[in-house]
């Protein structure tokens, strides 16, 4: 089998537009593994909104993603394209970020441009890093990386600051600077985002955000546009989200699971889900 480094970017240079679900946690990564995905995103909104109950504005910290990561790692044999942030600090700060999150076991690193502390791509508010200090993180990136196939995924989010063709020469100048992928963050229209995969070079990422900026056009269409994925970064989370609040809000008013029963993965799903025979057997290996 490929090592998850080749394997993902392998999965990019098809450029058929794969749907990448984002996870926040090992359980919605086994999910992700369990249903066929190809990838697992790792979300950093999530992580903050699930881990820290706060919004994606820039909160969380280098080792709480790693750790996170880490547990995803260990969870599922998918590769991990992990959202890095703005690599948390300058070119020097890079390199560190892309050691600890590859021996994390990213098989790739989203890094972005915007200025520190980041927000959402899709909120308001926003500013871009100068072109020079993106172009030294990518390079900063490029020669640590320890596994020449780790993906590196540069984004910027110049296109809700500086308009489209800035963005897109951001992204060409990335790509000079050794990026293996580029992602134009939050465009508003079906043509800026075919204006997007027609003028970049390497493979391109979609973000769909539900309630958010960029139009759905569908998995077939953007793999017709030659798009190297599309995320769908907290589809998980907000389901999850939308899914408790309903079933506690049931179990507080009427004071039990009886209404809401068929909202609820039975007790056997949810070992099932975890793996738990696999730990079964090894309890039963090494039994003394």
């Amino acid at each position: 089998m490929a090592r998850p480094t080749t394997a993902l970017k392998m999965m990019l240079a098809r450029r058929e537009a794969p749907i990448l679900a984002g996870a926040a946690n090992g359980l919605f990564a086994r999910v992700i593994e369990d249903l066929g995905y190809e990838a697992v995103y790792v979300t950093g909104a999530g992580v903050a909104n699930m881990f820290l109950g706060a919004p994606d504005i820039g909160l969380t910290t280098l080792t709480e993603i790693a750790n996170h990561v880490a547990a995803i790692a260990d969870a599922v044999a998918l590769p991990l394209l992990v959202d890095a942030d703005t690599g948390f600090g300058n070119a020097v700060n890079m390199v560190r970020t892309v050691r600890v999150l590859e021996r994390a076991g990213a098989a790739g690193l989203q890094i972005e441009d915007q200025v520190f502390p980041k927000k959402c791509g899709h909120f308001s508010g926003k500013d871009v890093v100068p072109l020079e200090e993106m172009l030294a993180k990518i390079k900063a990136a490029v020669d640590t990386r320890r596994d020449g196939d780790l993906q590196i995924v540069a984004r910027t989010d110049a296109r809700a600051v500086l308009g489209l063709q800035a963005a897109i020469d951001r992204a060409g100048a990335m790509i000079e600077a050794g990026a293996d992928v580029t992602f134009v963050e939050a465009p508003k229209s079906a043509d800026e985002l075919e204006q997007i995969a027609r003028s970049l070079s390497v493979p391109q990422v979609a973000n769909i955000v539900f309630g958010g900026l960029t139009p759905e056009l569908g998995q077939a269409t953007f793999a017709k546009l030659g798009f190297g994925c599309v995320l769908y970064a907290n589809a998980s989370l907000q389901a999850a989200l939308k899914a408790s609040h309903d079933v506690l809000a049931a179990l507080l008013e009427t004071g039990s699971l009886a209404s809401v029963a068929d909202r609820l993965a039975g007790f056997e799903v949810r070992q099932q889900a975890v793996d738990k025979p696999k730990f079964d057997e090894l309890e039963r290996r090494y039994k003394v």
